[in-house]
C-alpha cells in the first residue's frame, strides 16, 4: 500500500508529546510491512537543522485566508526516521522556533486556524497527485485537530484516497471562529451542526471525526469511553453515530523499541534485560539519575526507593492528586521523587517549592529534557502516572519495559496495559504494575502505599518487574491492525 501519513509532529523532528512519538515509529512501522510510506509534516524552524539530503520536490498555491499561499515542498532524511519526510515549507506560517503551537509566551499563535487549514489544504494538493510528484497514496493517515480538515476537504474530490483519522487526545478541539471558516472559502453546506459547526465555531477535530473513513482512538478503552459525555468534550453526539456506523475503533499504540529498549538505549549509564544484569543495573542507573542534581554522595548510594514522573503538569495528568498526597508519603516512607516536566505555573512553583522543602528527597526538573526522561525510566523504581483520562499513554510501557513499576489510573490505554498486582494477579504470574479505580487522592495515596510496601518483598517485586519486562509493545501488532483496517475499506470502496 502507498500511504500518506500527515502529521503536525514526529519525533526526533519536533515534539510536544505523545503524538510525535506515534509519528515517529508507526510509519516505520509501515514500511517493515512493505509499504511505501511518505511522512509530512510542516517545516517548523527548527527542524531544518535536524534533516539532511534536503531537496526540492515541488512548489504550489492553495487558499489561505482570503489570500494564495505559496507552498514548497522539501524532500529530506532524518536520523531514526526510515520513512521519506516531506515537509511542507511556508516560511511566514511555520518557520518560528519553540512550540509549534505555542508563542514564546505560552499562547496559542494567533494565526493557528490559517496554518493548519493551508497545511491541511497542501496535504490535499500532494494526495490528490495534482503538485507533479508522480505519486497517489491508497490511503491518507491523519491525526488530530491539525490534520482534521484532510479527510473533510477530500470528501469533495472523485477518486480520492480512503482516509483514517487518529484521535490522539479528545482534550483539543481545534476550534477557530466562523470568520476563519468563511476567509478559507470552505463549504458552506458544512456549516451546520450536522457538519463542522461547534457551538458557533469551527472543529477541525471534528471535521476529522464526522468526514474520514474510519475513525480511530489510541487504546480500544478510550474509544468506548469518548463515546461518553465525562470525556467526549461536547461531542460524544458525532462519535457514537461513528461507532454505531461501526466506524470507530481502538487500536494500542506500540513503542519505538529501538528508541526505548534497557539492552541498548544511549542515554542510559548501564544496559539490561529481563534476563540479565537488571538488578545491579537498575541500581547504577538510579545512582546516575540522582547524579543530575548533585545530590550527596549518601542519598546517591542509598537504596530507598525512588518514584519517577514525566510528563506535562495539568490536571489531565493528575499531578494535583500527586501534590494533595505528596506530603503525607514523604513523611511516612522514605520514598525519593523525581519529576520531570512543565506545565501549569502553579503546578511548577509548587513542585519548586516541594524540592525546597525536602532538597534530599524531592527533586524537580522544570522542562523537558529526552537524555532526562530515559534515565527516569531506566533508574526510578516506580513510575507515577495517575491521569484523570489518558488515550494511551506511552510512558507506562515504557517504563513495563524498563522494569520500572507503573502506577496507574485505571482508564484509557493505562487500563489496556497495566495488570494491576492483586494477590491473585501476583500468584498467577500476570500482574505488572499498581492500579487505582478512582480518581481521588485517596485511592492514589493507598495505592502508592501499597507499591512501596511492596518494593520490600524483594522477590515478589522481581516476579512483577520480570513480567512487565516480557511484554512485547512493539508497533508491528498495532501496525498490521491499522492495515488490516485499510484492506477492509478498500474492499468495501470497490464493492
Amino acid at each position: 500500500m502507498k500511504i500518506l501519513f500527515a502529521t503536525s509532529e514526529a519525533h526526533p523532528l519536533i515534539k510536544t508529546g505523545g503524538l510525535a512519538d506515534v509519528s515517529g515509529s508507526l510509519p516505520s512501522a509501515y514500511t517493515k510491512l512493505k509499504n511505501h510510506v511518505k511522512l509530512v509534516l510542516p517545516a517548523y524552524g527548527d527542524i531544518w537543522e535536524k534533516v539532511t539530503v534536503v531537496r526540492e520536490l515541488t512548489d504550489f498555491m492553495v487558499g489561505g485566508c482570503n489570500r494564495d499561499v505559496h507552498v514548497r515542498v522539501f524532500k529530506a532524511k532524518a536520523e531514526g526516521l526510515q520513512t521519506p519526510v516531506w515537509l511542507v515549507d511556508v516560511p511566514d506560517l511555520f518557520n518560528r522556533p519553540g512550540n509549534p503551537y505555542l508563542s514564546p509566551e505560552g499562547d496559542d499563535w494567533w494565526d493557528n486556524g490559517e496554518r493548519y487549514a493551508v497545511f491541511s489544504k497542501a496535504v490535499v494538493e500532494i494526495a490528490m497527485n495534482r503538485v507533479g510528484l508522480d505519486w497517489q497514496p491508497d490511503v491518507v493517515h491523519t491525526n488530530d485537530w491539525q490534520t482534521g480538515l484532510v479527510p473533510a476537504l477530500l470528501t469533495l474530490e472523485p477518486k480520492r484516497p480512503q482516509t483514517l483519522f487518529t484521535i490522539h487526545n479528545m482534550a483539543y478541539a481545534g476550534l477557530f471562529p466562523k470568520s476563519l471558516f468563511e476567509s478559507l472559502q470552505l463549504p458552506w453546506h458544512w456549516w451546520t451542526p450536522e457538519g463542522i459547526e461547534f457551538y458557533g465555531n469551527m472543529s477541525m477535530l471534528k471535521a476529522g471525526i464526522l468526514m474520514s473513513d474510519w475513525v480511530n482512538t489510541v487504546s480500544p478503552t478510550y474509544a468506548k469511553e469518548i463515546c461518553f459525555p465525562e470525556y467526549a468534550y461536547g461531542m460524544e453526539g458525532v462519535l457514537q453515530q461513528r461507532q454505531d456506523e461501526g466506524r470507530l475503533v481502538g487500536i494500542l499504540n506500540g513503542i519505538d523499541q529501538d528508541v526505548w529498549n534497557p539492552k541498548k538505549d544511549h542515554y542510559i549509564r548501564r544496559h539490561y534485560d529481563s534476563e540479565k544484569g537488571r538488578v545491579a543495573a537498575k541500581k547504577e542507573n538510579k545512582k546516575d539519575l540522582l547524579r543530575f542534581w548533585d545530590l550527596p554522595e549518601e542519598v546517591i548510594e542509598s537504596p530507598t526507593p525512588v518514584v519517577g514522573f514525566v510528563g506535562r503538569l495539568v490536571p489531565q495528568k493528575g499531578i494535583d492528586l500527586v501534590l494533595e498526597v505528596i506530603h503525607d508519603v514523604l513523611e511516612q516512607t522514605d520514598a525519593r521523587f523525581v519529576f520531570v516536566g512543565s506545565g501549569s505555573a502553579n503546578y511548577e512553583y509548587a513542585l519548586s517549592e516541594l524540592a525546597h522543602q525536602y532538597p534530599n528527597r524531592v527533586m524537580v526538573y522544570i522542562g523537558y529534557s529526552e537524555a532526562l526522561a530515559h534515565k527516569v525510566e531506566a533508574g526510578a523504581d516506580m513510575f507515577l502516572m495517575p491521569s484523570r483520562f489518558e488515550p494511551c499513554g506511552l510512558n507506562q510501557m515504557y517504563s513495563l519495559a524498563y522494569g520500572t513499576l507503573p502506577i496507574v489510573h485505571h482508564t484509557g490505554g493505562l487500563a489496556d496495559t497495566v495488570v494491576n498486582a492483586t494477590e491473585e494477579n501476583i500468584k498467577e504470574g500476570t500482574a505488572t504494575g499498581f492500579m487505582f479505580y478512582d480518581p481521588s487522592s485517596h485511592a492514589l495515596k493507598s495505592t502508592l502505599l501499597h507499591a512501596l510496601f511492596l518494593y520490600t518483598k524483594t522477590r515478589t517485586w522481581q516476579k512483577i518487574q520480570k513480567t512487565g519486562m516480557s511484554v512485547d509493545f512493539g508497533w508491528k501488532k498495532s501496525a498490521k491492525q491499522y492495515l488490516d483496517l485499510f484492506k477492509k475499506t478498500d474492499k468495501k470502496n470497490k464493492e
